[in-house]
């Protein structure tokens, strides 16, 4: 990071900035930089790939996506330990260097012929999975922790669509076939994350009023980390596996909705992809925005967890709203996403942020993310391997809402569960 000059300046400026304003500033620029993140992730997701034999069996965009999956998962699992021990000087060069190697592995992914070419998203999976962590560090024990995180899970939720909307657009306007797309869209994208890493580079780090409020943020060694998952083993467990299940429905959800809206009588609309996430990510905005008010960490914890169960009722309801006929498929795959995205994003950083300030924990929250989503990639990999097994084998549209309800219902439950267990916690202290 430099010391000096016009960065400085700014880090400057922004020690002094009222809190609304560096919570905003700092919000846009996570915001800037995982949305363009998405765009070396998820822009092969709007080509369908069709007419290939299948890999093992498994088709093969399925197979495309289970690769990015093991190897997303796999850095995940690294990044239990990595984003624990990092330090804060050595996040935006990371950021950098995943994002280069990303772009790398999506040129091979052109170059090299199918299927062999699997490997080659395989390693764009790797090179991604700790990006999220590294940004999230600007992000948690600080006051405003909550808006800026926020800010950051909006951009996740809005920028699948966009940029598979943009990817759909290269393709349709004949700039790059279906294996360049990736490559190129990715490219579209790399302004954006230079700036915001810019941007990043300016924040200051935690205050000693953020400190006293959110406990100070620190790497954890191995000890400090086996202290924590022994402290709440049960309760973290419960939170885990809500997530595995939000993480495999949402991938879901994510990775096939070209297919999902091609049985739907909707294919090849490009506008469909953004325009179906734009409120889904308002609404999560809001929603989750408003726990800055919210001081008490013990309170925001509570809400925290009230919104994952309401997101995962949501997501059960209105799939089987759609079964009945009652509502149409926008309104199906809009609410399902809400739902679904109002569960998910608060695992991001949200709820765990609040868990480690509430308990009083030495250590961050990027940590606990990092357990859960190691173990949500994997059940991504299985409700994708479920699918393709004989019998199984359902069509995209009734898969997933299959998956909805089971996951609404199932998850709700530990979601209760997992409430009354921290809160009996946290009352003994």
């Amino acid at each position: 990071m430099i010391a000096k000059g016009p960065i400085a300046g700014m880090r400057a400026w922004l020690e002094r900035a009222p809190e609304w304003l560096f919570g905003t500033y700092a919000g846009l620029m996570t915001f800037g930089t995982y949305f363009s993140i998405y765009a070396f992730r998820k822009a092969f997701a709007a080509a369908h790939f069709s007419g290939l034999a299948p890999v093992l069996t498994v088709d093969y965009k399925v197979a495309l996506v289970i690769a990015q999956v093991l190897g997303y998962a796999l850095s995940k699992l690294i990044g239990v330990r990595v984003i624990a021990e990092l330090p804060a000087h050595r996040r935006i060069g990371g950021i950098l260097l995943q994002s280069l190697i990303a772009e790398a592995a999506l040129v091979a992914f052109a170059l090299i012929p199918a299927p062999w070419n699997i490997a080659a998203m395989f390693v764009d999976g790797i090179a991604l999975g700790m990006v999220w962590g590294m940004v999230f560090g600007f992000v948690e024990g600080r006051r405003m922790s909550d808006l800026i995180g926020a800010m950051l899970c909006a951009s996740f939720v809005i920028s699948s669509g966009v940029v598979k909307s943009v990817g759909t657009l290269v393709m349709n306007a004949h700039i790059a076939g279906e294996w360049w797309m990736p490559a190129v869209t990715g490219a579209l994208f790399v302004p954006v994350l230079g700036l915001s890493l810019l941007g990043l580079a300016t924040l200051p780090p935690p205050g000693a009023a953020d400190i006293a409020e959110r406990v100070e943020r620190v790497p954890m060694d191995r000890g400090a980390r086996r202290a924590l998952l022994g402290r709440f083993g049960p309760g973290l467990i419960a939170l885990v596996l809500i997530y595995v299940l939000l993480t495999a429905l949402r991938d879901f959800r994510d990775n096939f909705s070209a297919e999902i809206w091609a049985e739907l009588g909707l294919g090849g609309k490009a506008e469909l992809f953004s325009l179906t996430e734009l409120p889904i990510s308002v609404m999560v905005l809001v929603v989750l925005a408003t726990l800055t008010l919210v001081r008490n960490n013990n309170r925001a914890l509570v809400l925290n967890f009230t919104i994952v169960a309401l997101g995962l009722a949501l997501a059960a309801a209105c799939s089987l709203a759609f079964m009945a006929h009652w509502i149409g498929p926008v309104v199906w795959m809009t609410a399902l996403g809400g739902g679904l995205y109002l569960a998910y994003t608060p695992f991001n950083g949200m709820l765990f942020d609040r868990l480690v300030a509430a308990t009083g924990s030495v250590g961050n929250a990027g940590f606990l993310i990092y357990v859960a989503d190691a173990s949500g990639y994997g059940g991504s990999v299985a409700l994708l391997l479920l699918r393709n097994v004989p019998g199984f084998r359902l069509p995209w549209t009734q898969s997933l809402l299959d998956a909805g309800i089971a996951c609404g219902t199932v998850g709700m439950a530990l979601m209760i569960w997992a409430a009354i267990y921290f809160r009996q916690k946290l009352r003994r202290g």
